[in-house]
């Protein structure tokens, strides 16, 4: 089974109507290569979700930054599976670094809202990583992180030579074949989202091994030339 070629946008917690409607144009303006060649998906806060769908191109996707765990209820605060789905929001981030790191969600934390959401038919983009502390220190915590769901130095502005990357994806895919099967293994998309920005998505658009990137910056100074460089 190929797997295609993915791009991300999280936009965090950042934005306001004016902002995101200039952002939407950029994308909606973007030459880029068909569906079938690459899968392009953005992920506005919460607030702009049903904003960005009924405004971005057809051939685009939204995601949500995270959901709950469970069914909705008595969860002040929360997004649930179910609400995602009956916006018609296809896809959703669960185990961003900043939430492991911030709020500390647990690695079983991340796979029962993985396993949730995947059951409520949502597509689901599993973050795993190391923080740069970890990576400097020789850990690696990639096969913990998922076995649960069955950041190489993520926020950090630091971002890692394509060596590093290609030894925690390896890892990764390695861990996949030993613990799921070949098929899954081979099927996979792992994609990098070490603080990746316009300056730096080359490396890894054009890396045979990698099969997408998430940009982390909000591109608000973008022209919709650059992003079409981008996704070419």
């Amino acid at each position: 089974m190929g797997r295609k070629f993915f791009v991300g946008g999280n936009w965090k917690c950042n934005g306001t109507t004016p902002e995101v409607k200039k952002i939407v144009t950029i994308l909606n303006e973007a030459e880029v290569p068909s569906e079938d060649v690459v899968e392009v998906v953005v992920s506005p806060p919460f607030v702009f979700l049903a904003y960005v769908k009924s405004l971005l191109r057809s051939d685009f996707h939204v995601a949500a930054q995270n959901c709950s765990v469970r069914r909705g209820g008595a969860f002040t605060g929360e997004i649930s599976a179910e609400m995602l789905v009956n916006l018609g929001i296809p896809w959703v981030i669960i185990g961003h670094s900043e939430r492991r790191l911030i709020l500390n969600e647990s690695n079983e934390f991340v796979g029962d809202k993985v396993g949730y959401a995947l059951s409520q038919g949502l597509k689901v983009i599993a973050c795993v990583g190391e923080t740069l502390e970890q990576r400097e220190s020789g850990s690696t915590v990639v096969a913990a992180q998922t076995k649960d769901i069955a950041v190489w130095a993520i926020g950090t502005g630091k971002v890692a030579t394509p060596a590093q990357a290609q030894e925690v994806h390896f890892e990764l895919r390695k861990w996949l074949q030993d613990n799921v099967d070949a098929e899954v293994a081979a099927s996979t998309r792992i994609i990098y989202g070490g603080s990746v920005n316009g300056a730096t998505a080359k490396n890894w658009q054009h890396n045979q091994m990698w099969m997408g990137f998430w940009l982390a910056e909000l591109p608000l100074s973008w022209s919709s030339l650059t992003l079409s460089s981008l996704l070419q």
